[in-house]
C-alpha cells in the first residue's frame, strides 16, 4: 500500500502553520506480446531487461500509453523518482481515462515529494491527491487506488485535502469491493488515533476477511512492531510464512516479513529463509523488487558469517538492475 512520504507530511504541516550502462542481450519469449514481456520482467525484478525491451519497442506502437506506464513502474523500482513521474505523466497524457495510470502517477509524485523542498512538496501533495481522486472517479471499484486515496486522506493534513473523516468515507467504499483493505484502513485510522484495541481488532478482521491473508498478517505484525510487542510481532510473521507455504499469491508477505525481522534485528535465519523462498518462488512482484531482496539477503549472509554467499547475492542483484543504488534500499 502506498504511504504518504514523511517529507511531504512535514512540508504540508509547515504550510498549515501560521505565518542505466550498456543494454544487455535479450532472449524474449516470442510467444508473448512485447508489453507482456516487459510486465513479466517487471514483476520478476529484471529491471535491465524490462528497460531494454521497452527501448526496442516501435515509437509508433499503439500501446505507447502502457509502455510509458510500465517504464514509470520500472523507474519507481529503481528509485528514479523524477524519471518515473515523467513517464507516468506521459502515460496519463496518452490515455487520460485510464484509472491505473492516474494511480501510478500519484504514487510516483508522492515519492518525488519525499525528496522535494517544503514548498515543492506542498504543491506535489495536492497533485498526489488529485491523481488518486481521479483514479477512483474513473473506476470506483479500483481497490488499490481506493486504498491509496484512503492512506493519503488518513495521513495528510486538511491544508492539502486530507482528513480522517474522508479516510473513513473511503473505507466505506472499500467495503463494497475489498473488505480486507477496508478493515486494514480502519485499523490504520484507529492506530493513528491511539485507539489500539480497535486497531488490533480491525487488523485481525482484515485477516479473517482476506482470501490471501498472508499480507494481512504482515500488517498485524507491523502494528505489533509499532507497539513494541515483540513476541506477538514474531508470531504474526511466522503466521504469514505459514500462509505463504500454500498460497502462490503470498510472495510480498515473505519479503515484507523478512524486512520486519531485519529492521528489528530479530531471527536473521528466518529472515534469510523468507527471502530465499521469495526469490525461489513464482510470486515475485514489482512491490518487492528481486534485486533489493538479493541485496538484503547479502547483508544477512554477512551477518551470518558467509561472505562468499553475500558476494553471490550482490552479483545477482547487479545482474538484474545495474543502475540500482543499494543505499536507496530503505525506500522499498
Amino acid at each position: 500500500m502506498w504511504a504518504l512520504p514523511p517529507a511531504l507530511l512535514a512540508a504540508a504541516a509547515a504550510i498549515a502553520m501560521p505565518l542505466h550502462a550498456s543494454t544487455p542481450a535479450l532472449a524474449p519469449d516470442q510467444s508473448m506480446q512485447p508489453l507482456a514481456q516487459v510486465n513479466t520482467a517487471l514483476q520478476a525484478g529484471e529491471a535491465d531487461k524490462a528497460l531494454a525491451l521497452l527501448k526496442s519497442l516501435p515509437s509508433a506502437d499503439a500501446g505507447q500509453g502502457e509502455a510509458h506506464n510500465l517504464e514509470c513502474r520500472v523507474r519507481i523500482m529503481l528509485g528514479q523518482w523524477n524519471a518515473a513521474s515523467d513517464q507516468c505523466q506521459e502515460a496519463v497524457r496518452l490515455d487520460v481515462q485510464n484509472s491505473d495510470y492516474h494511480m501510478w502517477l500519484g504514487r510516483a509524485l508522492g515519492e518525488k515529494a519525499d525528496r522535494a523542498s517544503f514548498l515543492s512538496a506542498y504543491s506535489l501533495a495536492k497533485r498526489v491527491r488529485a491523481e488518486f481522486e481521479e483514479s477512483v472517479r474513473l473506476d470506483p471499484r479500483n481497490a488499490p487506488a481506493l486504498a491509496d486515496l484512503g492512506e493519503f486522506y488518513r495521513q495528510a493534513p486538511g491544508v492539502v485535502g486530507g482528513g480522517i473523516e474522508k479516510a473513513r468515507g473511503v473505507a466505506a467504499e472499500l467495503d463494497k469491493v475489498d473488505q480486507a483493505r477496508a478493515h486494514e484502513l480502519r485499523g490504520q485510522i484507529a492506530d493513528q488515533q491511539k485507539d489500539y484495541s480497535t486497531a488490533e481488532r480491525e487488523f485481525k478482521q482484515a485477516i479473517a476477511a482476506s482470501a490471501h491473508p498472508a499480507s494481512q498478517w504482515i500488517s498485524l505484525a507491523s502494528f505489533y512492531r509499532r507497539r513494541q510487542r515483540w513476541t506477538e510481532m514474531e508470531t504474526a510473521v511466522h503466521s504469514a510464512e505459514t500462509e505463504a507455504e500454500h498460497d502462490k499469491h503470498a510472495g510480498l508477505a515473505l519479503y515484507d516479513g523478512a524486512s520486519i525481522l531485519i529492521e528489528t534485528n530479530r531471527d536473521p535465519a528466518l529472515a534469510s529463509k523468507m527471502l530465499e523462498d521469495y526469490l525461489a518462488g513464482s510470486a515475485k512482484t514489482e512491490e518487492a523488487p528481486a534485486f533489493v531482496a538479493h541485496i538484503r539477503l547479502a547483508r544477512l549472509r554477512e551477518q551470518l558469517g558467509d561472505a562468499a554467499a553475500a558476494n553471490r547475492e550482490r552479483a545477482m542483484a547487479q545482474a538484474l538492475a545495474h543502475d540500482y543504488k543499494p543505499e536507496q534500499d530503505s525506500k522499498h
